[in-house]
């Protein structure tokens, strides 16, 4: 199977139908599967799908709504191509653009090609304006620059797509999950349509949960394998800045002052309760990375090749 096309739907019964029928005309030419995810949808949309009788389609439906990243997890676990695409079911995407995210991943052997929405058909204050600072951010912060993190129409090589170990809301972060397990990642402006049946599941309440889970990936992407590194760092600093406010103060009682009133002193002993926690917490989370490493005999490094003498292996 060459290509695997990944689409997590919730209450889009309008518009599978003309979705079906571009994706159709777009991937002729191509050896390929879809993979409806259908997120716990309240209307018609499994029976949409199950209408289309397409000998393409595969279909898999959630119990109940768990969210986008759980349905494009869930895709990509059923995808059987060597090439997988993660693709809106709004139809604001544009599936003619999958040949060309293909053509420039093996002409240029990149792992990963990331939509940037030309010409975006969205709201300006709603969506558009939001959408620019958070992008900003994450690439200030993470080193990653991709201009639009947003956009679900993305293209992965299968190794890279499998491993990706998307849970929460780490959809819209893919990019640097990607680059954790070391892809080349490279950008192609995508077409970009206005929504022509039902409603946006978006809104301005995603911001505060888009922060909370780039706090997240900071930390995977710097402590993830050495979490001692962060909070054994915190804690012996907590420590030696406790203990210099405690042995000031010693000196000062020696010198007959009086220090059990002073602010100063409580804040000493504060710091050094503390600094015990974290460097106890950061015993605890070496603990659990080991345990999740060794558990399910995961690897902390990822091979981007392999050769047998001057031949090189191909592995799934």
């Amino acid at each position: 199977m060459e290509l695997s096309v990944v689409i997590p739907v919730y209450n889009e019964e309008d518009n599978i139908a003309p979705l079906n029928a571009v994706l159709h005309e777009a991937l002729k030419d191509l050896e390929h599967e879809i993979v409806f995810v259908d997120d716990g949808s309240e209307d018609s949309t499994v029976q949409r799908i199950l209408d289309l009788q397409n000998e393409h389609a595969k279909l898999v439906v959630f119990a109940r709504n768990f969210g986008q990243t759980s349905a494009i997890s869930a895709g990509i676990g059923e995808a059987a191509g060597r090439y997988i695409v993660t693709l809106d079911g709004d139809l604001q995407n544009d599936p003619a653009d999958i040949p060309r995210m293909l053509e420039k991943l093996k002409s240029e052997k990149l792992d990963v090609v990331v939509g940037r929405r030309l010409r975006r058909q969205d709201g300006m204050f709603l969506r558009k304006i939001p959408s620019k600072i958070a992008n900003w951010l994450i690439r200030w912060s993470t080193g990653v620059h991709v201009n639009d993190y947003g956009c679900t129409l993305k293209l992965f090589r299968r190794e890279i797509a499998k491993n990706l170990d998307l849970y929460g809301e780490l959809h819209r972060f893919i990019p640097i999950l990607s680059r954790m397990h070391g892809a080349k990642i490279a950008e192609i402006d995508v077409r970009h349509h206005s929504r022509r049946f039902g409603s946006s599941k978006y809104g301005l309440g995603r911001t505060l949960r888009v922060l909370s889970d780039l706090l997240l990936m900071l930390f995977f992407m710097k402590y993830r394998q050495k979490p001692m590194h962060l909070f054994g760092s915190i804690g012996i600093a907590m420590f030696l800045l406790g203990g210099l406010i405690e042995f000031f103060l010693l000196i000062e009682k020696l010198q007959g002052n009086d220090i059990g009133g002073r602010p100063l002193f409580y804040v000493g002993i504060l710091l050094l309760i503390m600094s015990v926690q974290f460097i106890t917490t950061g015993f605890l989370s070496e603990l659990i990375m080991r345990t999740y490493f060794e558990s399910q005999n995961k690897k902390p490094y990822a091979i981007a090749r392999r050769y047998h003498g001057t031949r090189e292996v191909i592995s799934d």
